[in-house]
């Protein structure tokens, strides 16, 4: 089975019977919450033969919900498209999330949307699911829909890690605190950054270092500033190298970088997109007084990054890295 994107309703091919497995959810992260989850739906339509359906929203609810602490994303419309096919196969309908469909109930939103354009029988979610305006859609108000309008409801309990749940909002957290090593376990596999290589003012190059400095989307939540051990994935090539994020002090504005130097890579690749996964955190970002100071901590990190890939190979604990 392939995965099928679709976005928005409209575009829907009309409905046949109800014999869909759906889930809902924003999967920002795709975490191990979100894993389980997926497995439950997989497990259940291998088993009966019905439809796997993943139904999605663009943008986060919370832009439009309350713009005003809207969070930064683990994971990109983007990376959702690129991703989602790692840990699902079927249809995956991305829905606009706009005041119309807040506004929804939840009685509109699983008869007109769940039932009677994705053909509905079971509905998977997680424990702490709500859907519907101002959240009324529960587990206990979507079992009592199911019970009145037909269709199955599976609620899957929390993974737990360190006796608290897996969520989105505490990766989020565990990130902008810095303590990358808990985000990675939380998350389950390696976090990526999504975008296309742009040009910037050449100075790693100068210094022996050239960097791929990438476009990325401002709604991405990114590490905290510093270097990282990393791979990269492009046009079918994975590659080692070693990440910076943050401010440039070499450069006269104030820009967040995300830039890459790739190991054992030399080609242009500008306007190409690119993946980059962020895996050890190496040191915070510091202000060097010169090129030449900036040249010899750079062949320091590099040092530092090969160190870390070789007891990786080794499957050496990587302790405080």
């Amino acid at each position: 089975m392939t995965v099928e994107f679709i976005r928005g309703l409209e575009n829907l091919p009309p409905r046949a019977d109800r014999e869909a497995v759906v889930t809902v959810g924003t999967f920002d992260g795709m975490h191990r919450g979100h894993q389980e989850i997926l497995a439950r739906v997989r497990a259940e339509c291998e088993s009966s033969g019905q439809q796997p359906v993943l139904v999605t929203f663009h943008p986060h609810p919370r832009v439009v919900v309350s713009p005003q602490d809207a969070p930064l994303l683990l994971t990109t419309i983007e990376e959702k498209e690129k991703f989602i096919p790692h840990f699902f196969q079927g249809r995956v309908v991305i829905l606009n999330f706009d005041r119309a469909l807040q506004n929804m109930s939840p009685d509109e939103f699983v008869r007109g949307v769940l039932i009677d354009r994705l053909g509905l029988k079971k509905l998977v979610v997680g424990y702490d699911h709500t859907l519907g305006k101002n959240r009324r859609g529960n587990t206990e108000e979507l079992t009592r829909l199911g019970r009145r309008y037909g269709f199955e409801v599976e609620v899957v309990g929390p993974v737990m890690n360190g006796n608290k749940p897996v969520s989105s909002s505490r990766i989020r957290a565990a990130i902008a605190g810095g303590d990358y090593r808990e985000a990675i376990a939380l998350l389950g596999h390696d976090y990526a950054i999504y975008g296309t290589v742009i040009k910037g003012i050449g100075l790693g190059r100068k210094l022996g270092f050239p960097t791929a400095n990438i476009r990325y989307n401002r709604s991405k939540l990114l590490p905290a500033h510093g270097v990282y051990a990393c791979w990269v994935q492009m046009d079918g090539v994975e590659k080692n190298g070693m990440m910076f994020v943050g401010r440039n002090h070499f450069r006269h504005d104030d820009a967040v970088s995300v830039e890459v130097n790739i190991f054992e890579f030399d080609r242009e690749i500008y306007d190409e997109e690119i993946i980059v996964y962020p895996t050890h955190f190496v040191r915070e970002n510091k202000k060097y007084d010169s090129t030449d100071e900036l040249a010899e901590q750079l062949k320091a990190d590099r040092e530092n990054v090969m160190d870390i890939i070789e007891r990786k190979k080794k499957n050496v604990d990587l302790k405080g890295a």
